[in-house]
């Protein structure tokens, strides 16, 4: 969704529809890996189909053989598993065991896709008719009139993990963070190649957006290497599918781990760094890290890991990497358990590049305000810091959700890249080039309000005394219209025998 808004998604809607026909009464954190596992195996069936026809026709009887798929990055898929076999089963009852056993199968002769597909499809509660509905559903897309299989299944995918987040409110903050917040960090860090890492992944889509970066600026994707890991073991799954269907080559580590107690790229170096971790969270186990060699600028507190995310980020930074991650913001000026300590040793380290305050309601899964934080190693404008007031941006998709356009993006993107080059002049109300000694008089504090100003009022043209004498008549007529109601309500509530 590169290029798109929710506002004109068409296709991908269709799929979500009717995909919900079969939902019934089944949770939504459920329902996901039912409706994503449907959309992955499509997937894998027809990029399998589509080499096995090739072969067929080649004539040399090498369709059944495994490398000549695995040579061109495409999973083998025994025929028990192929799409035609699952279609011939939807309105049978064993529809749910034939996935199941598909599912099985496809992992079997695939070690990378080892113990991550779903295999609940038999289960009682889910019902088989509604099931083969939609696998009848995902066998009657076309997908020649909608582009390649592999852009419309990605984008669906893309799409349900949208919807999916919508529906489950908080609890989806695990897995997904809006496309347009992730569009932003790729759009100010341009990963055109080199280590791309992100410590708490969720479902992949800063990857999944980073590609999509380097194709629509005719890079290769194979100039960058993707790592990352996740917490969650279902997330995990989720982004080992998300990135598969992108044809992303990925190390998120051998299983699911908490990135500070098991950290499955201990000597990672990364020249680009995204994340969205989890907003202010308590409980993460300070009390066992306490000497970590992470804490390079002093220890985080146990009720909040914002400052163990950013220094284990700072850990995995290359000589000249850096960092774009979503941080609450309160990060920004917090002096509790010693964060403003940590801060400012941050800023003073010239570390601290870009701060982007960021529109409320951008989130299915919290109110909570962020901003975006960039940092790098090796600044090119040093000691100073771009602050960008990005709040009035955005523009409302539905009652309670915001969304950043694209040339909401871009105005973002455009304006740190003039500061990287030197020719960026502030502008009041949106953005600033503040110096570290500048910073320092206000505490450490990075609240961008602080330093962007208050935008200038467009002169009216009206004169001081007249635009006065204006006003101050029409306030007077006011009172006076006020002063004849209360007249009005007292006469009326006299009548009914109630006095004021």
């Amino acid at each position: 969704m590169a290029e798109n808004n929710t506002s004109n998604i068409g296709f991908e809607k269709q799929i979500w529809d009717a995909a919900c026909v079969l939902r019934g009464n089944i949770d939504a954190s459920e329902y996901k890996s039912v409706v994503l596992g449907l959309i992955f195996l499509k997937y894998i069936s027809d990029r399998f189909e589509a080499k096995y026809k090739e072969l067929v026709e080649e004539g040399d009887g090498f369709e059944e053989d495994q490398d000549e798929y695995t040579a061109e990055n495409i999973f083998f898929v025994p025929e028990n598993a192929r799409w035609s076999a699952i279609a011939a089963a939807a309105h049978t009852p064993e529809i749910g065991t034939v996935i199941d056993d598909a599912m099985r199968s496809i992992e079997k002769e695939n070690k990378r896709l080892k113990d991550i597909l779903p295999k609940n499809f038999a289960r009682p509660e889910l019902d088989k008719r509604r099931l083969g509905e939609v696998v009848d559903l995902f066998t009657n897309i076309q997908m020649i009139e909608h582009g390649n299989s592999k852009d419309i299944l990605g984008r669906t995918y893309e799409y349900c993990l949208s919807k999916f987040a919508e529906q489950e409110g908080k609890l989806a903050g695990e897995f997904y963070t809006p496309s347009c917040v992730v569009r932003t960090l790729v759009e100010v860090l341009q990963p055109f190649n080199g280590r791309v890492y992100d410590p708490c992944c969720g479902s992949g889509g800063m990857f999944v957006q980073s590609a999509k970066f380097i194709e629509n600026h005719g890079g290769n994707i194979n100039k960058i290497s993707v790592f990352g890991q996740d917490s969650n073991p279902t997330t995990w799954k989720m982004a080992q599918m998300n990135l598969a269907i992108r044809g992303i080559e990925a190390d998120l580590g051998k299983f699911n781990a908490d990135t500070f107690f098991n950290d499955c790229h201990p000597q990672l170096k990364a020249d680009f760094i995204m994340a969205n971790p989890p907003f202010n969270l308590s409980g993460w186990g300070a009390d066992k890290l306490v000497d970590d060699v992470r804490w390079q600028y002093g220890t985080p507190p146990a009720g909040n890991a914002n400052f163990a995310w950013l220094q284990h980020m700072i850990w995995h930074l290359a000589p000249n990497g850096r960092i774009g991650m979503v941080l609450a913001n309160g990060s920004l000026s917090s002096q509790s358990g010693g964060e403003g300590e940590i801060r400012k040793n941050i800023i003073n380290a010239d570390l601290v590049d870009c701060i982007v305050a960021m529109p409320t309601q951008l989130f299915y899964t919290t109110q909570i305000p962020v901003s975006l934080w960039f940092l790098a190693k090796n600044k090119k404008q040093k000691g100073k810091t771009l602050f960008i007031d990005a709040r009035k941006l955005g523009t409302m998709v539905t009652r309670k959700l915001r969304e950043l356009t694209d040339e909401d993006i871009k105005k973002i993107a455009d304006t740190y890249n003039a500061f990287v080059d030197g020719t960026l002049e502030d502008e009041k109300g949106f953005c600033a080039v503040v110096t570290t000694q500048d910073i320092a008089k206000q505490d450490y504090i990075l609240t961008p309000g602080r330093y962007v100003g208050i935008e200038e009022q467009e002169d009216d043209g009206e004169p001081f005394e007249e635009k006065m004498g204006r006003l101050t008549s029409e306030l007077s007529e006011l009172f006076t219209k006020s002063h004849e109601l209360e007249a009005q309500i007292k006469e009326r509530l006299g009548a009914i025998g109630f006095e004021i």
